[in-house]
């Protein structure tokens, strides 16, 4: 029985220490964005039949002597969420991990306090680079190609290293098409519309429709001159003039027109007065300034790149436009705790957890398969209050384990002094 107090001690000491050590870690990280806990489970080293009377019992008849820790398991539940104040703090509200890579490895992490370094690369706050999908539309003389508003995750093996130029431009987009909407009345009276319209050179010109009420009518409707102007924005340079003729029913509506098309700098642009009343109308309510919408842009340089809360890596260009570049991707696994953790809240796979998998919609397309949001961080999922009442109870089990092993040598040097 005395060995058996020491293997029951010695065991103890061991298996607590392990236990208080990992459970010191949990407390050490309760600041750790995204960290996971850790909890531990024992073992019996050893068991002893008892002898029982009878053939069958519903009471145990064995004794463990001694104990081992026999797992360390993941504590899964996820961390309260914090709000922050950049937008590449990301949080995933459900399952779900995040991929980064460094030295070679990729990593799995709940930690989304990302940030964009001076190279313009989304990198985690130690220098690893976080994993996703890139747009294709930045070609290599780092233009914008094509605007996206939302980039399709591609195959979980072709994810990459989410590396953004530094200076990106916005391609000037020639204007084509313009649309007016006005009243111009029906008094005699000359009424001008007015569109601004871009060139080719990614230039901002004026395009601008004067009518003036035909010298010659032919009732029952209206007829109108209109003279359409390209020029620039301080008028010193006109580039196309062209001139005809609007006809309105005895309502206002417009009926037909002779005015198409009309040269700016080198691009033609067709000019869409409506039909009916959707367009330019002369009624005798009282006349309006009108309005247009033109297809087109100008140049824009990059302001900056952001995160919204799909995911998407949102480049914004100071002609006021958009364009998602990217998309974070979020990994999924089988077993979760299966992960081996490699520093804080780093994870890498193992046999135990299987291979990253992608979600999928009803399409087969790959998709998040959970919630993500900007500016805010999911904390650590330890809670203070339990942590520091396992670690109490660990400590008495430690001290219990440590007096055991005091007692039992005191009885073996009793033993002994009786034999002397």
């Amino acid at each position: 029985m005395m060995t058996q107090a020491f293997y029951t001690g010695l065991s103890g000491l061991k298996t607590s220490g392990t236990a208080i050590d990992i459970l010191s870690d949990n407390i050490a990280n309760i600041s750790t964005v995204g960290y996971r806990g850790y909890s531990v489970e024992f073992a019996s080293l050893f068991e002893e039949n008892l002898n029982t009377q009878g053939g069958t019992t519903n009471i145990d008849s064995t004794v463990g002597v001694g104990t081992r820790v026999q797992a360390s398991s993941m504590d899964t539940h996820n961390g309260n969420i914090a709000l922050s104040d950049k937008s590449t703090d990301l949080a995933i509200y459900d399952d779900g991990w995040f991929g980064i890579a460094g030295g070679g490895n990729t990593h799995y992490t709940r930690a989304g306090n990302f940030t964009f370094d001076e190279n313009s690369d989304l990198v985690t706050p130690d220098g690893f680079y976080v994993l996703g999908t890139m747009g294709g539309n930045i070609d290599e003389n780092d233009s914008l190609s094509f605007s996206l508003d939302e980039v399709p995750l591609g195959d979980i093996k072709a994810q990459t290293e989410l590396r953004f130029p530094k200076t990106l431009t916005y391609p000037p987009e020639a204007t084509t098409e313009v649309k007016f909407l006005a009243n111009i009345g029906f008094e005699d009276v000359v009424r001008t519309v007015g569109s601004g319209v871009v060139d080719p050179d990614g230039t901002k010109n004026h395009l601008r429709l004067e009518f003036t009420k035909s010298a010659i009518q032919a009732p029952p409707g209206t007829q109108w001159d209109v003279v359409a102007t390209t020029q620039t924005l301080d008028g010193t340079t006109i580039y196309d003039t062209k001139t005809g003729t609007v006809n309105f029913d005895a309502q206002g509506g417009l009926e037909s027109t002779t005015l198409t098309t009309i040269d700016n700098n080198g691009s033609i642009i067709t000019m869409d007065l409506g039909s009916g009343y959707d367009g330019i109308v002369s009624t005798q309510t009282p006349a309006t300034s009108g309005s247009s919408i033109a297809n087109g842009t100008i140049g824009g340089d990059l302001l900056g790149y952001a995160i919204n809360k799909n995911a998407e890596v949102i480049a914004t260009f100071s002609n006021g436009f958009q364009s998602s570049v990217g998309k974070v991707a979020v990994y999924h696994f089988a077993n979760d705790q299966g992960l081996t953790r490699e520093a804080g809240s780093k994870f890498s796979q193992s046999p135990n957890s299987g291979e990253p998998i992608f979600f999928q919609d009803e399409n087969g397309n790959n998709i998040l398969g959970t919630d993500v949001t900007n500016f805010q961080l999911e904390s650590s999922n330890v809670r203070m209050e339990v942590a520091l009442t396992e670690l109490i109870i660990l400590q008495r089990s430690y001290d219990s384990n440590s007096r055991s092993i005091t007692t039992a040598d005191e009885m073996m040097k009793k033993a002994l002094d009786m034999d002397a």
